[in-house]
């Protein structure tokens, strides 16, 4: 026997008897015997213990490469199950799988493990690496593997779905589990790890099924690596909106009266009531004409539109009012906007016609992938449809995008960047089937973006079902890349929906519809910006803006009530704390809340008519007038809170 395996520089190595990936790794060098975690061959990912015997491309994994992390991952998943078995005997495991920064691992028993008990399952585990103990791949019969899981439903459901009665399974010492693709040969491999947390999670993503408990951990080689993970993960907590909203008493959710519907407290609505007044200021000093329409709408039009086609599974079921009419609780605004449209005959004149609303909507969201306001069953969108003739295209485009701009400049948003989102040709399920209309509105887009001058990049297969569109990504606070805006081209729903409009030459003529959203749904967009400002909004949108705290509850309430209604008066929103509390600590509760500004008044500021300023985030106290204070603050709301 004599065979070939060419290594990834081009170069040839020659053998007369079979070799494992481990083998063929030092026979290139010591160290890369003793870093490899895996081999891939032709294409193909194998364990070390893999045996070649013929001709073959093979690359060497370590840590070096992306496919290692996954492997170290997956491979601390492994030995976490074996150190939990054995502290917890009565443990049954479900699923496990590796994720971008982590690993977990599902389990259950009669009391579920809490987060008080990580610390000693983590040293256990620590225990096994240490040991450097042998990681065995075996391959098993499903009959075998089902006698071993024969008091564990989870696994044996995992086994059904298995495709071969020949199955892949990993030992170590007596404990065996599969599903695993590759691990390392030896827990000493493991270098780094850590538990992180532990939290529900429904059997296979499903809430009708039984919740188990989910633990979450996290690997890397090198302990420089995990310490920089440890505090990425300490500071997308402090970001987390869902904690921020709770210590400051923005908003709630409480899946016992309706998971996924948003409570909002009185401080959260105060946010929101701003940024709603101010984006239809914004869009009627922009033209758009503002509407209300119904929640309910005749299943008809969505079936028509071909929402019900193409988004039937994230829409409620239809109510059924007796008399054959069925009504559909609204996904989307679309629809209602055009029956605005269609209500009167148009004219070219006319055109633009702008309409927006802040129209509340609802999507059938599955219990596992609801998360605070980003993921919700109930939204408020910022939503407006304008309609076009062709030749007012690119022009309204640019109007729209300016908008958009506009307002992230007022919000402080920076950190985003241009997608024209296209179709993708081959998926003729997903988009609407009229090769001529793609073409000539996704280059229309090409061009209007072209002509202004800004930097983009495209993305097939993005694209809403009837038409391409400019998606506006930008960065949230914990690193996810997030569509906030879009605008998007429409020439179906107007085909679809007979939308007309005379034209100068007296006929009909059907109009182009443009969808858009400027900041997305008001869920989303005040999560973003709890997480962006840490939850201390800039005094134009805090919920409050001012905390007036008298030095001596006798001597000064009076003034500090008296300074408090007179900011109330010219429009800032302002609180006075009169409890019967010390100095100290109402002051440290006026920046644990992340007010913009703490007066405090004593003998000087009443004799003075006066105020004792400091400003949230520092120590400083700096004493002004009533007048002065009212002027700076004016000026901070006026302005936005943008720095000079």
């Amino acid at each position: 026997m004599s065979f070939s395996i060419i290594l990834p520089d081009g170069s040839k190595r020659a053998f007369e008897q079979t070799v494992t990936i481990s083998e063929l790794a030092h026979s290139i060098s010591t160290s890369l015997g003793k870093a490899a975690l895996a081999g891939r061959v032709n294409g193909q990912l194998h364990p070390v213990e893999y045996e070649l015997s013929q001709d073959a491309e093979v690359a060497i994994i370590t840590d070096r490469d992306e496919e290692g992390l996954n492997i170290l991952r997956a491979s601390a998943a492994f030995v976490f199950e074996v150190a939990a078995k054995k502290a917890y005997p009565e443990l049954r495991l479900g699923e496990h799988g590796t994720e971008t920064d982590g690993f977990f691992v599902d389990t259950d028993k009669e009391n579920q493990i809490k987060i008080s008990e990580l610390p000693e399952l983590e040293k256990a585990v620590k225990h096994l690496i240490k040991a450097g103990e042998k990681i065995e791949a075996v391959t098993m019969s499903r009959a075998e593997l089902q006698e071993i899981f024969r008091d564990n439903a989870f696994k044996l459901d995992l086994l059904q779905a298995e495709a071969s009665d020949e199955i892949t399974a990993y030992k170590l010492g007596d404990f065996i589990d599969f599903g695993f693709d590759i691990l390392v040969s030896n827990t000493g491999k493991i270098k780094q790890f850590k538990l992180l947390s532990v939290a529900g999670a429904y059997w296979q993503g499903q809430s009708s099924n039984p919740m188990l408990q989910r633990i979450s951990g996290t690997a890397f080689f090198k302990k420089a690596d995990l310490e920089a993970d440890l505090k990425r993960r300490e500071e997308i907590r402090e970001r987390d909106h869902r904690t921020i909203g709770r210590d400051l008493d923005l908003f709630f959710v409480d899946p016992k009266v309706g998971a996924g519907l948003p409570y909002w407290m009185p401080k959260g609505a105060t946010i929101r009531r701003v940024v709603e007044r101010y984006i239809i200021d914004r869009e009627v000093a922009d033209g758009y004409q503002h509407v209300y329409t119904p929640v309910l709408l005749n299943v008809d039009a969505y079936k028509t539109s071909g929402h019900w086609a193409h988004y039937r599974d994230d829409m409620f079921p239809p109510m059924d009012m007796g008399d054959g009419e069925m009504l559909e609780i609204r996904p989307m605004n679309c629809p209602s906007h055009i029956q605005i449209y269609k209500h009167h005959i148009r004219s070219y004149r006319e055109l633009p016609i702008r309409i927006a609303e802040l129209g509340m909507m609802h999507r059938y969201e599955k219990s596992g992938a609801l998360s605070g306001l980003q993921r919700v069953r109930e939204m408020t969108l910022n939503d407006g449809h304008t309609f076009v003739t062709l030749d007012q295209v690119q022009a309204e485009f640019s109007k729209i995008l300016k908008l958009i701009m506009d307002v992230y400049k007022d919000f402080d948003i920076t950190d985003y960047y241009f997608r024209l989102s296209y179709r993708d040709p081959k998926n003729t399920e997903k988009y609407f089937a009229n090769d001529e209309m793609w073409e000539r509105s996704q280059s229309m887009l090409k061009k209007a973006m072209d002509d202004m001058g800004l930097d983009y990049v495209e993305a097939e297969g993005e694209a809403a079902f009837y038409g391409p569109k400019l998606d506006i990504q930008t960065k949230t606070a914990l690193g996810a890349d997030e569509t906030m805006s879009t605008i998007q081209l429409d020439f179906m729903l107007p085909e679809r929906f007979n939308l007309t409009y005379i034209g100068q030459d007296g006929e009909e003529h059907r109009p182009v519809m443009m969808h858009r959203g400027i900041v997305g749904t008001m869920e989303r967009f005040i999560a973003y910006l709890i997480e962006i400002y840490k939850g201390a909004f800039p005094t134009w949108l805090a919920p409050v803006q001012v905390e007036v705290i008298p030095v001596n509850l006798d001597a000064h309430s009076d003034y500090a009530k008296k300074v408090r209604d007179e900011l109330n008066k010219r429009g800032f929103r302002v609180e006075a704390d009169l409890r019967n509390e010390k100095l100290g600590y109402k002051i440290r509760e006026s920046q644990t809340q992340k007010v913009p500004y703490t007066l405090v008044l004593g003998d000087n500021e009443m004799k003075a008519n006066g105020v004792n300023v400091r400003r949230y985030g520092t120590e400083e106290e700096v004493a002004k007038s009533l007048d002065q204070f009212i002027q700076e603050i004016d000026q901070d709301v006026k302005s936005y809170s943008r720095k000079k």
